[in-house]
């Protein structure tokens, strides 16, 4: 008793004033900028790397090795963040994160830049994974959800600039300066959180659960790439091997919750579900994530077979939805700490989905305006939407697991990606061939594609519609287990 009151005493010395933790949001918010940025400006790149590489269709593994490291390792990031302190692991994935823009930069072939990325993947898994957790640790729950809000906008705002910042760069130095600018970017973030992240309570020392996170690692990544392959017209959903890796991924999956429930340490403690409000915000965010997914595969399509946009002014007309987010994401954090989460958030899901719903009835002569003002409302919708949701899970998650349930939620949003992108290219691709069947035509003709991209949006819409029922059933916002201010040890006098 008097070891915890003496070191309350001692951290309350040397405390900083309360502002400090706005201070600790510019670092996270820096950090998270510099990483949103670097997975949107990869992406413009790519026709470049190809060509001189000479990779062939070889340089989509350039985004998938990427996505696949991020997507299967947070939840393990998470989990170790909550063993090891948050602080550590938050500045080791940006040392990480760094050292492979390096090695990307300096990549030979394109076999070495594949690998180079799979390192700079599992740094962001650990940036992305625990950034919401020092949040969460930080501010009380009351200020959560602005906090959260106003790192929705900083997400939104490297997306926007990623495409801007790789065309400038590409133009002048080539692309390998889209991944060295990361250097000078990313030693000041980890300068800077090291002076200025606190101290973050970490779990005694335990086993760590190594059987749990292979059955994990190995099963995601082999279901992700199943469901990655399955669209591809060289393999379909048909090919023996994208019948058996999806197979064997729902195997280990199903491995994994059985081991989770018998193991005494578990990576993932199944008890989180029990809370009706986490399982709900979980369950509406990948949802919503779903729909975002198929959205993203199948507009670029639109704005350039369809409508022939050039890739330029497709890119333009999109920015609509990122600089819309970036506007609306801060009021829906500051509404989120005044309005009940389920109401909140179910009106944004429900504008979402009257934008998807606006969209099932696309046409070829719709001229740029018709595509903005559509993104603009999905956007709006999903801002309003996503602070009060995460906010509801991080504050009905106990202080020890929330570094697990913070990069659930971050695992959410890449696997509901994955997942929309695979299941729009399915709906899209059956229906325009069936319709191309039914009347004589051809699979690639205005009608049959318009005809299978009405049919995402309007699966698209019942997604999300079915995302807004499960966040209205989560019921009330429970009051938080764990509130900074009276956290055990002296950790709200650390943070301010």
């Amino acid at each position: 008793m008097s070891s915890d009151f003496a070191l309350t005493a001692n951290t309350t010395v040397s405390a900083p004033t309360k502002p400090n933790k706005w201070l600790v949001l510019a670092t996270l918010a820096f950090g998270t900028f510099m990483a949103t940025l670097d997975s949107s400006i990869v992406n413009i790149a790519l026709p470049t790397i190809r060509r001189e590489l000479n990779a062939g269709d070889s340089v989509e593994w350039v985004i998938l090795s990427y996505l696949l490291t991020t997507t299967s390792t947070l939840l393990i990031m998470g989990k170790l963040s909550d063993w090891l302190g948050r602080r550590r692991m938050y500045i080791t994935g940006f040392a990480i994160f760094v050292l492979g823009s390096l090695l990307c930069g300096l990549s030979w072939n394109i076999g070495s830049l594949i690998t180079f990325r799979v390192v700079q993947g599992l740094g962001a898994a650990m940036i992305f994974a625990i950034g919401p957790a020092i949040i969460s640790d930080t501010f009380a729950p009351a200020e959560r959800g602005q906090a959260l809000g106003l790192m929705g906008a900083v997400v939104a705002a490297g997306s926007s600039a990623g495409p801007v910042a790789g065309g400038l760069l590409l133009a002048n130095f080539g692309w390998q300066s889209i991944f060295f600018v990361n250097l000078p970017i990313g030693m000041l973030a980890i300068w800077r959180a090291s002076v200025v992240l606190p101290a973050s309570p970490r779990q005694p020392q335990q086993s760590f659960d190594l059987v749990g996170a292979g059955l994990f690692l190995v099963g995601i990544i082999t279901l992700l790439t199943g469901l990655d392959f399955g669209p591809e017209p060289e393999y379909g959903w048909n090919n023996p091997l994208v019948l058996g890796m999806l197979s064997a991924g729902v195997v280990l999956l199903t491995g994994f919750f059985w081991w989770e429930s018998r193991t005494p340490a578990p990576m993932l403690k199944l008890s989180l579900f029990q809370s009706r409000p986490y399982t709900s915000a979980i369950v509406a965010a990948w949802l919503g994530f779903v729909a975002s997914g198929g959205n993203l595969f199948i507009i670029p399509f639109f704005l350039q077979q369809l409508l022939g946009f050039t890739p330029q002014k497709a890119g333009l007309v999109l920015l609509s939805g990122p600089l819309t987010l970036s506007i609306v994401a801060p009021i829906g954090g500051y509404l989120s700490s005044r309005l009940p989460t389920r109401w909140l958030a179910t009106a944004g899901l429900l504008l979402t989905a009257s934008g998807y719903f606006a969209f099932s009835f696309l046409q070829a002569d719709w001229d740029w305006h018709d595509v903005v003002w559509r993104t603009a409302l999905i956007s709006c919708g999903f801002a309003l939407f996503q602070s009060p949701n995460s906010s509801s899970a991080l504050n009905s998650a106990p202080l020890s697991e929330r570094g697990i349930a913070s990069s659930m939620i971050a695992f959410m949003r890449n696997m509901g990606f994955v997942v929309g992108i695979a299941l729009a290219a399915a709906i899209w691709y059956s229906i325009r061939n069936r319709y191309a069947l039914t009347h004589g035509g051809d699979a690639v003709s205005p009608t049959a594609q318009l005809t299978g991209m009405q049919s995402v949006y309007w699966t698209l819409t019942g997604v999300v519609l079915l995302a807004a029922a499960i966040s209205f059933l989560r019921g009330n916002r429970p009051a938080s287990p764990e509130h900074p201010e009276t956290t055990k040890g002296g950790m709200a006098t650390i943070v301010g």
